[in-house]
């Protein structure tokens, strides 16, 4: 079980920056360097522990570091020294969403399935990319919503690499910040990157987990946090803008939501498993450029359908019915293999592994191995909300 120790970190570092300053304000020059190492230390396990926000910490490590080494004399200023929180100062808000971006270079030929959605977030796209009378204005939010493992980070992945659009692909994680109005100036940073490199799609997953309704017993800073992305959702700089910022959310628990949020979002659709036909498309992408002739796809579908298999389970399937292939084929490899573990990487690139026809008893043990997380009534729950509150 993975344990997040990262809030534990941060004490240590705010309890570390704090003795750091009553240091240098007595001039302890001993102390000083102390805490500067200790700080720095901790910024490095942070950057491991925080990947999202591995380049910042890292950073932030090499600046305690020369607050270590010119203790005494007149360093440039230190990471206290920055802000007044002591870890953050206003450039890093600036270039926060910068540090977002991402290339996508899916398409929607690589989904497999999904249609009608992806008929109706491609019908977002072109009408706001079209020249178009003023009072005609394209939706600026877009909320997914389904089980798990649905295909909604590729949906929106597909819509940034297909237009050629600046893709901003927001971890949780990257917002939230333990200092109170930190993560409302994340959010316009990231949101001022968006416009300055529009055409631009915003993807923000999990959303729930910053939006949970008000009925829910929220702190202050949650509230900031809520208020602040609600306001960029309403997109009151873009008003005479004919730029694209649009944004993509997705969540596994709509009736979580706020209903602020949720009016926010004009377009709110059902991503469902995959049906017979979308599971043989995505078996057929997820194997592309093997042997597939021996397949009976209908009867594979079938069964992924009763297994109540998502997108995500589906490439697991293939995934463990290409290692029984490859086990197959390369009997010489898994025989010597621990002979072979002890080669370098260098080494391992100059041998090959084959690759033969995949069979449906690879499938077939692929998929007694493999189980969904899923129910019929989690299922039904998502129905039930689609019925109530879905709206494309």
């Amino acid at each position: 079980m993975n344990i997040d120790l990262s809030g534990v970190l941060y004490s240590q570092l705010k309890e570390a920056e704090g003795k750091y300053k009553a240091a240098l304000a007595k001039n302890d020059l001993e102390n000083v360097k102390k805490y500067a190492k200790i700080c720095a230390n901790v910024e490095r396990q942070l950057a491991q522990k925080v990947p999202d926000q591995m380049k910042a910490h890292i950073d932030k490590a090499k600046r305690w570091d020369e607050a270590d080494q010119t203790a005494g004399t007149a360093p440039r200023k230190t990471v206290v020294e920055r802000g007044e929180r002591g870890s953050e100062s206003e450039d890093d808000f600036s270039s926060f969403g910068d540090t977002q971006i991402q290339t996508s270079t899916v398409t929607w030929k690589d989904i497999g399935g999904l249609a009608e959605v992806k008929s109706l977030i491609m019908e977002t796209v072109v009408i706001a990319g079209l020249s178009k009378p003023e009072s005609i204005k394209p939706d600026k939010g877009i909320l997914l919503f389904g089980p798990p493992g649905t295909g909604k980070t590729l949906l929106a992945a597909a819509a940034a690499g297909s237009l050629k659009a600046t893709f901003y692909n927001v971890k949780i994680s990257s917002i939230i910040s333990k200092y109170v109005g930190d993560s409302s100036k994340l959010i316009t940073s990231l949101y001022e990157s968006a416009r300055k490199h529009a055409p631009s799609i915003v993807f923000i997953d999990e959303l729930d987990s910053i939006t949970m309704s008000r009925d829910d017993d929220q702190s202050e800073a949650s509230r900031k946090v809520l208020a602040s992305l609600l306001t960029e959702l309403d997109g009151f700089q873009d008003k005479k803008s004919d730029k694209l910022i649009l944004t993509l959310s997705a969540t596994n628990t709509p009736w979580k939501l706020d209903d602020a949020v949720l009016s926010r979002f004009p377009k709110r659709i059902h991503i469902p498993l995959p049906d017979k036909k979308a599971c043989q498309e995505i078996i057929k992408i997820q194997t592309k450029g093997l042997d597939i002739s021996q397949l009976d796809l209908e009867n594979i579908g079938e069964r992924s359908v009763n297994q109540h298999y998502s997108g995500r389970d589906l490439q697991n399937v293939c995934r463990d019915a290409m290692k029984s292939m490859t086990r197959r084929i390369n009997k010489d490899i898994y025989d010597n293999i621990e002979n072979m573990a002890e080669l370098s990487f260098d080494e391992l690139q100059k041998k090959t592994l084959k690759a033969g026809p995949l069979t449906m008893e690879d499938f077939t043990l692929a998929i007694t191995r493999i189980k969904s997380p899923l129910t019929p009534k989690d299922l039904s729950q998502h129905e039930e909300w689609n019925k109530q509150f879905g709206a494309s």
